[in-house]
Order: C-alpha cells, then structure tokens, then sequence
C-alpha cells in the first residue's frame, strides 16, 4: 500500500491495544462504516492535545459564565425572548423552546462551563464543525446556549462576527421548506447583535465563528 504512515508493526500493537480495551468486530465494523469517518476522527480528537485542531479554523479566546440556577432548558428561549428580543436589531421569530426542545446537551443550573470560540480561515462544512467541537471535548448546547451567551457574556464577543452553535442535525428544527436550521448570534461593526438561523447544509466562510461549550474543570 502506498503511502503508509504507520508500519505494520505498529498497526499489530495499536490493534492488540483496542482489542484489550473492548473493541469487537461489531464496534469495528461501526467505526469503518461511520460516515465521514466521524467516529476515528474523534477519537482521535482524544488523543491530541487540544491546541491540536483542524487547519481550517483558528482558536480565537474563551471564556467561562455560569448557569443561573433559575434556568429551565424547556422554557429558556421564551424567557430570553422576553427580556432580550429588544436588546437586537435582528430576532428570528423560529427561535422557539418548541423548535428547539430537543438540544444534545441540556445545560446545568448554576454549572460554570467554558466556552471557546474558534475563527474561521477556510470555508467549511456544518459536519466539520461539530467535529472541532467533538475535538475539543465540547458540548452541543444548540439555541439554548447561544442566548446563554449573549445573555451572560455578549461583550465577550468580538464585533464583525457570527457565531454558531451548534448542534446535531436531528436535534435542529426542520423548517417548512425541510432544511434544518443552525442559530447563531451576530455582533455586527457597529456593536449590535442580530439572532439568526442558518442552514446546517450550506458552507461557513470566514466572518463566522464556531461557539464551543466545554465542562469547566
């Protein structure tokens, strides 16, 4: 085989490893089939240090907040809109508790996470970044955490970006067209914030940013 990185050798000792940890013909066969190559790429994201990402996108800061302990995932983007919607000059009237009920991950009352934010330096698919975020160890907090960043931490955002959160395809609202949509918030030049919807299926380009939510150790 041309091109081998790795010496048979080698190939041998990772197998018996994996074999020793669990690994069966049947999680195999999961992991040879994953579309993408999804399930390897994060594992091996486990692997790697986490300065160690894609090229295509570049680590830009973090920051932490913490979960009011008042929070209720069922009801979060109602409450938001309410005390908030006037505070942009963009709201997507879609972003509902109903559209969005079902995120990945559920963030915790009075839980203090970190949330990373990643530039953009090559277009890129929705895929690949739910496969940063998967890289980093990251969450998938979806609309939920998206107004949890505006509303605890939007001055920690620099201007003249858009920034996704995302979330698994299945778990995005399908509008009436059937495309699945993807929140995130804009900050433009000038300061504002505008709330959108994107399309998980059309590329992201350089003026985007990817929200990354990770447990705060």
């Amino acid at each position: 085989m041309k091109n081998r990185k790795l010496s048979v050798h080698v190939e041998h000792e990772l197998l018996l490893k994996l074999e020793s940890a669990g690994l069966n013909d049947d999680l195999a066969q999961r992991i040879i089939e994953s579309k993408g190559n999804k399930i390897a790429k994060q594992m091996i994201g486990i692997i790697l240090p986490e300065s160690a990402t894609d090229e295509r996108f570049e680590f830009v800061k973090e920051f932490k907040f913490t979960v009011p302990t008042d929070y209720d995932h069922a009801t979060q983007l109602a409450t938001f809109a309410k005390a908030h919607k006037k505070g942009f000059y963009y709201y997507n009237d879609d972003i509902t508790d109903t559209n969005f009920a079902k995120a990945t991950n559920k963030l915790v009352p009075g839980k203090t996470y970190t949330v990373k934010i990643f530039g953009i330096k090559q277009t890129f698919q929705s895929q690949d970044g739910l496969d940063l975020i998967a890289s980093q160890k990251g969450i998938l907090a979806g609309a939920q955490g998206a107004s949890l960043v505006y509303q605890l931490a939007k001055d920690e955002l620099p201007k003249g970006k858009w920034y996704i959160s995302f979330d698994e395809k299945n778990a995005l609202w399908v509008d009436s067209d059937g495309f699945h949509r993807v929140p995130y918030v804009g900050r433009s030049s000038d300061g504002g914030f505008g709330f959108y919807l994107g399309y998980f299926g059309n590329e992201w380009g350089s003026d985007d940013c990817v929200l990354c939510f990770c447990d705060s150790e």
